[in-house]
C-alpha cells in the first residue's frame, strides 16, 4: 500500500461517524449489513449515512451490493488486512518494542 492511500484510508476513518459505522460493518461479518438497519442501529439520518457511506467506498474501504431492492454494505476485509499491515510492517524496526508503552504505564 503506498502512502498516499493509507493516509486517505486513514483520514476517513478520523471522522468519528463514519468509524462508528465502519465498526458496525466489520462487526457485521460478511453478511454485511443493509444500508436501513446501519441507519437503524446507529440512529443516523439517511442523508449523513450515504455521505459517510460514500466517503468510506471512495477509499475502498466499504462495498455496497444491491439485493432485489436492498443496498447492503460490508466491510472489505482485504483492504482492511491491507491498512492494518500497513501499520505495523515496520513495528519496532528503529527501537525496541513496547519501549514507549511500558514508560506510559509506569508514570
Amino acid at each position: 500500500m503506498i502512502l498516499d492511500q493509507a493516509a486517505s484510508r486513514l483520514e476517513a476513518l478520523g471522522n468519528p461517524t463514519r468509524l462508528r459505522i465502519y465498526r458496525s460493518l466489520v462487526r457485521a461479518g460478511s453478511n454485511g449489513s443493509p444500508v436501513g438497519k446501519l441507519q437503524s442501529d446507529l440512529g443516523i439520518p439517511s442523508s449523513t449515512l450515504s455521505h459517510h457511506l460514500k466517503a468510506l467506498l471512495a477509499v475502498g474501504l466499504v462495498t455496497q451490493e444491491r439485493q432485489a431492492t436492498t443496498l447492503v454494505c460490508r466491510a472489505n476485509y482485504e483492504v482492511m488486512g491491507q491498512l492494518v499491515g500497513f501499520l505495523v510492517e515496520e513495528c519496532c524496526a528503529g527501537d525496541r518494542c513496547g519501549s514507549v508503552a511500558d514508560n506510559d504505564h509506569a508514570a
